[in-house]
């Protein structure tokens, strides 16, 4: 269960968690993120795609001109957000709670294939959480850590910092060869005084249905937005 768990952190995939935090932070727009909306819904190509992958995102299975609908997103990404409030605008997008649905399982790979099991991610104002379960209301195993986000190459770094199986927390009785392993506790500092990489993911696009994200080795995954909070089954939050 911790290697299903570990490799949906490379799909995609500390603070305790509480119930004040929220997910979608702009309840109002700007002016400038007014016009970033304007352009992405000006982008005919961009709606178009985005139609595909929600389409496949909710349904869990692939077709033949999703592969190409991700690779739109991707290719054009500095037309389709140009600034820093563009950028931004996308990291609030991917706020939420997810199922995991499709993934290529690689960076040389162009096949969206189905995940067999249940695999979440959660993004709040604070954490990145993940794990696997039967479904969305009983969650086996599930990480939690604060995340980091760099604007500037939609970039999500993340940290491990406690650890939950049906929902309890046992970060403490976990045994140090796992803690040490997943990275337990690991700061980007830690990471970067050790020369070892940070476990990143370069979000692609969201929309209110769909999230795509790539992992350090190239691979794409694809989500859909589960229509509950999944914090309150993996986290014990009420």
């Amino acid at each position: 269960l911790l290697g299903a768990t570990f490799n949906t952190i490379e799909s995609f995939t500390s603070i305790a968690p509480t119930s004040a935090r929220t997910y979608i932070l702009h309840s109002s727009l700007s002016s400038s993120q007014q016009t970033t909306s304007s352009l992405l819904n000006q982008d005919e190509n961009y709606a178009k795609s985005f139609e595909v992958i929600d389409t496949c995102a909710a349904s869990g299975e692939s077709s033949d001109n999703l592969y190409e609908s991700v690779r739109y997103i991707d290719r054009n990404a500095i037309k389709l957000y140009p600034d820093e409030t563009a950028k931004n605008q996308l990291w609030d997008r991917a706020h939420g709670s997810w199922k995991l649905q499709l993934a290529t399982g690689g960076g040389r790979f162009t096949t969206f294939k189905p995940v067999p099991i249940f695999a979440y991610a959660m993004i709040d104002d604070r954490c990145f959480g993940n794990g696997v379960g039967f479904n969305e209301d009983r969650i086996i195993l599930s990480l939690l850590g604060p995340h980091y986000f760099n604007a500037k190459r939609r970039q999500m770094g993340i940290g491990i910092e406690d650890i939950y199986l049906f929902s309890s927390e046992v970060t403490s009785v976990t045994p140090g060869f796992l803690t040490d392993g997943m990275g337990l506790g690991k700061t980007p500092e830690d990471y970067k005084e050790s020369k070892t990489r940070q476990p990143t993911f370069t979000i692609i696009g969201a929309s209110d249905k769909s999230l795509i994200a790539r992992g350090g080795t190239g691979g794409i995954a694809i989500w859909t937005r589960l229509e509950n909070d999944i914090r309150p089954a993996a986290y014990g939050e009420k």
